[in-house]
């Protein structure tokens, strides 16, 4: 069975962040990680090399695979700012039709400035998010 690639860890947020070459990109982060520590009370803490997470969920699969994986987190890429919305965006319609210019992938909200978004829709999704997945999995 493939072992999950992307781990929590102990390398520091603040110096991650700070290698964010783009002076906007890198305010856009500081900005997210704050939403995201007021969404779950929780600090940031560094999944592989580029991802900062918060909080976490357990997992089970039917076929007995089980692991831990970020309520939610953020990346920040060549192209864009990933936001992970880990139980995806269907039942995020309203919010998703306010918020603005994005892309989606499964669970990941792909946006290029945070100008480009409503901060207020983006941290009540990032909080509705992160309400639907302590829901889902009842362990934070």
């Amino acid at each position: 069975m493939a072992e999950l690639k992307t781990k929590q860890n102990n390398a520091s947020v603040r110096d991650f962040l700070n290698t964010v070459d783009d002076k906007q990109k890198r305010a856009d982060c500081k900005t997210i990680a704050k939403m995201m520590r007021e969404a779950t009370g929780k600090r940031a803490k560094m999944w592989g090399t580029a991802i900062v997470g918060y909080d976490v969920y357990d997992y089970k699969y039917e076929s007995g695979r089980s692991g831990s994986f970020m309520i939610t987190g953020f990346s920040p890429r060549a192209q864009n700012i990933s936001v992970y919305i880990m139980p995806g965006f269907k039942k995020f319609g309203p919010l998703m039709d306010k918020l603005g210019k994005y892309k989606t992938g499964k669970s990941c909200l792909y946006i290029k400035r945070l100008e480009d978004v409503d901060q207020k829709v983006l941290a009540c999704l990032i909080s509705a998010s992160v309400k639907e997945m302590r829901r889902i999995y009842k362990n934070t």
